[in-house]
């Protein structure tokens, strides 16, 4: 992976470069970033142009020996820990070295651009949560105790460390502060305030911004074989998510299901309607995980939106159709005054369902309190 294959985040890119050019590599870095941000592609390019034997001051060559070898994610001194857990496959003990042929498949078939429900699908964990466990803390230790093979750098890319099991962290709080000379750890991240504050404050954060419209265009007409048209139907329902852009083109589905489930949803709790709330609670609890934590981001993104509408912030709204009509007519009722406890409480829910919280309660408590919120009134001045 080269710089140049990463479409946007040039300030970042600027920024990398020039610490290596400058001899300043961080030791230990934490890329921070909404998801399709490109983060994980950048840590391998990063990590390819500092080990680049004939590297320019722009990029990586991508022919010498060790481009290659990072091309192909097999070089001896790059190394993965990621979120695992039992499987079919691996029964007891998992370490993420076990599932290395997973993840390289992965990364190179879809040029580092996938999530953490893609990454748990490839590794058939089913409804399990994975973690960073303390076996793979224990790995990191021996593997970077030793010297490197071939490169000046050996490389350290914890993907998602927000699922670091909180009992297995301090097997690693010595090396991350005082690592072995010429090793740097890539530590990336989506929900930064999931991370222990003893591993934050050991690292140098690099933040990401969602990509701007253009830039995701751009990118899904690189990832595929779809025109600037075709990829430019996608860019409001992707927002700048380059992983649901190429989801949402490869399956063709929309937010359209999310959008009239919400649309009803609301109306029963403004009504109220408590035998439809109780029809739709169940009817969503029947649904799967990834659809019900779906229902709950649209939900989220729908009351950001309600929010720049009234303040008029219409050009932060990123929808048309019936869509846009109903957040115009749904704006009237989210408000300052509780568009902060929607806010928290749909975010609060979003987090149960993905520990595996009872839906069918999570919707229900949702359901009630949303009733009581959306009959509040917007104070005068």
């Amino acid at each position: 992976m080269k710089f140049g294959d990463i479409i946007g985040q040039e300030a970042i890119k600027d920024r990398l470069r020039r610490s290596v050019l400058d001899n300043r590599v961080s030791h230990a870095q934490l890329f921070f970033g909404p998801e399709g941000s490109g983060k994980l592609a950048m840590a391998l390019a990063y990590a390819q142009f500092i080990n680049c034997t004939q590297r320019t001051a722009l990029d990586s060559c991508g022919t010498c020996s060790s481009c290659i070898k990072y091309n192909k994610i097999i070089h001896p001194d790059l190394h993965f820990i990621y979120p695992i857990a039992t499987t079919k496959e691996v029964k007891e003990k998992p370490q993420s070295k076990m599932f290395i042929n997973h993840w390289r498949s992965l990364v190179i078939g879809q040029k580092a651009v996938f999530g953490l429900q893609d990454w748990y699908q490839q590794i058939n964990l089913e409804n399990k949560q994975g973690i960073i466990n303390a076996e793979d803390c224990n790995e990191i230790i021996r593997t970077l105790s030793y010297k490197s093979y071939e490169s000046e750098y050996k490389v350290m890319i914890i993907w998602m460390v927000e699922k670091l099991f909180h009992s297995a962290a301090p097997k690693i709080l010595k090396m991350l502060e005082e690592p072995p000379d010429k090793t740097l750890f890539i530590l990336i991240s989506e929900q930064s305030d999931h991370i222990l504050p003893t591993i934050l404050s050991r690292t140098q954060l690099v933040k990401f911004h969602r990509r701007s419209d253009q830039e995701l265009v751009e990118s899904v007409a690189a990832h595929t074989a779809c025109s600037h048209e075709e990829a430019s139907r996608v860019k409001y329902m992707a927002d700048g998510n380059l992983n649901v852009a190429l989801k949402v083109l490869e399956t063709g589905e929309t937010d359209q299901a999310n959008f009239e489930a919400f649309r009803s949803w609301m109306r029963f709790c403004f009504k109220p309607n408590i035998r439809e709330i109780i029809n739709l609670t169940a009817e969503f609890s029947s649904m799967g995980r990834e659809k019900q934590k779906s229902l709950m981001s649209y939900a989220l993104k729908i009351i950001r939106y309600c929010l720049h509408n009234q303040m008029g912030s219409q050009s932060q709204i990123r929808t048309e159709g019936d869509e846009l009509k109903f957040i115009q007519g749904f704006t009237p009722f989210i408000h300052p005054d509780n568009a902060g406890q929607l806010y928290e409480e749909f975010n609060k829910a979003l987090y149960q369902i993905e520990r595996n919280g009872s839906a069918s309660i999570i919707f229900m408590d949702i359901s009630l309190k949303s009733m009581k919120w959306l009959k509040i009134k917007k104070k005068t001045a």
